[in-house]
């Protein structure tokens, strides 16, 4: 089954509680090779970059059991470092982009990793360098295979150091924060990656013995341990899906409430969907978001047009411009979509635009939206789903058109939404797998 069949127009009502991160998982799953001791991660979302995540950690050694559908308890007393050369690595690999996160737990315990081409989104090109160019800094050598496409990492002279990062890579400063707890001496990490995930995986470290200081800021530093403990640790709710609840009410007019939303990380992304004019009710950790008939895009304070753009943490992330350009295109007004970090992230707007979206696509990053006020709604057609984000925000969409819809390679969806259809079929949705 690889495509949602949707027929929209329908409000929808109820209670939905968003996953555990996506993007926490990730690194923390990874992490659990920093031990030799059992490592318990409760509200583990169960979606297929995860699945496909904890498959390389067993493959290679690791003890996975499952409690429960959200809970993984890993014991990594029996890796096999080796098996990052084997084929069926690779495979698995180059459907992910978090596996590149395995490379710094495999130097700081074992001295040696290997890193092949990243799998994951199409969005554009991502970067290793600032991986590679971090671990050198702590006394890794590399030599990259073009034939193969594969990086070997040597660390057997891993140590401490002192790292200016180029670019502020949650991946990259989640790579070299596991890397640097086990190196000898001490480590400090400028222009770091902040956002909540990075801080998960600190907070986790420290627990599980590691010196971390400065968690929330963009300067880390680091003692190095000799050995690191087991722990138990809890994701946060998935921010991302959050908002994409947020923008769901939203386009569909409905009244939705967010629950156990983690309201006190979510940083701007609240307010930002406010700038379109969505009325917001913040309930201890639950968000309820009314039903409304319309809403209208905020201008700045001059009078010009707003202009809503990605950054790093704690600035706009760029997971949401997807769901903020859907739920422009039926408000009150004007906005300019500034996607400043990856250069093919819009190219799904031809989609909107077929569906009666008023957008100018000015180019790889900014697309102009003119809010058609409802006065007319999208209508159904068949799509296909580039990437997660922008899958979820062409699911939204549908189920605010006229008509029947047809998402096509919805395997990018689950890659990143657990149980999508089920969840949002429960408030009132008319979703089918075919």
């Amino acid at each position: 089954m690889n495509a949602f069949e949707i027929r929209g127009g329908k409000t929808l009502h109820g209670e939905i509680t968003p996953q555990g991160a996506k993007n926490e998982a990730l690194q923390i799953l990874c992490a659990a090779l920093l031990t030799d001791q059992v490592v318990t991660l409760s509200n583990v979302p169960d979606i297929a970059d995860v699945n496909t995540l904890v498959e390389v950690l067993d493959d290679m050694g690791v003890r996975v059991d499952r409690p429960d559908a959200n809970t993984i308890e890993l014991q990594a007393n029996n890796v096999n470092p080796e098996y990052f050369l084997d084929p069926e690595f690779r495979k698995k690999s180059g459907r992910l982009r978090g596996a590149v996160m395995l490379a710094g737990p495999m130097l700081a315990r074992f001295r040696k990793a290997y890193i092949p081409q990243p799998g994951g989104d199409k969005i554009g090109r991502r970067r290793l360098d600032t991986h590679i160019r971090g671990f050198e800094k702590l006394g890794v050598a590399f030599n990259y295979d073009a034939d193969e496409y594969l990086f070997t990492l040597d660390g057997s002279k891993l140590h401490g150091g002192s790292i200016l990062m180029e670019e502020p890579s949650v991946t990259g400063t989640a790579n070299l924060v596991m890397a640097a707890v086990l190196a000898p001496g001490s480590t400090v990490i400028y222009n770091a990656a902040c956002e909540p995930y990075v801080q998960q995986l600190c907070h986790m470290l420290n627990q599980m013995g590691a010196k971390i200081h400065g968690i929330g800021s963009n300067f880390i530093s680091i003692e190095g341990v000799e050995t690191l403990n087991g722990c138990v640790h809890k994701m946060r709710a998935d921010m991302i899906e959050v908002g994409s609840f947020i923008g769901l009410a939203a386009m569909t007019k409905s009244a939705i409430t967010i629950k156990n939303a983690g309201v006190v990380h979510l940083g701007i992304i609240p307010d930002t969907f406010a700038k379109l004019g969505i009325a917001l009710e913040i309930h201890g950790d639950d968000i309820h978001v009314p039903a409304q008939d319309h809403y209208r895009i905020q201008k700045f304070i001059d009078g010009s047009i707003l202009n809503i753009y990605d950054h790093p943490w704690p600035g706009f992330t760029p997971d949401l411009l997807s769901i903020i350009l859907v739920v422009a295109t039926q408000a009150k007004g004007t906005v300019l979509v500034h996607q400043k970090m990856f250069e093919t992230r819009l190219f799904f707007v031809d989609k909107l635009i077929d569906m009666g979206a008023q957008i100018v696509l000015c180019d790889p990053h900014r697309a102009v939206v003119i809010g058609l006020d409802r006065q007319q709604p999208l209508r159904g057609i068949d799509m296909v789903s580039p990437d997660i984000r922008a899958g979820v925000a062409l699911l939204i969409a549908a189920l605010s058109a006229q008509g029947k819809s047809v998402i096509q390679n919805i395997q990018q969806i689950d890659r990143g939404y657990e149980r999508i259809d089920q969840r949002l079929n429960a408030l009132g949705a008319d979703i089918r797998r075919v």
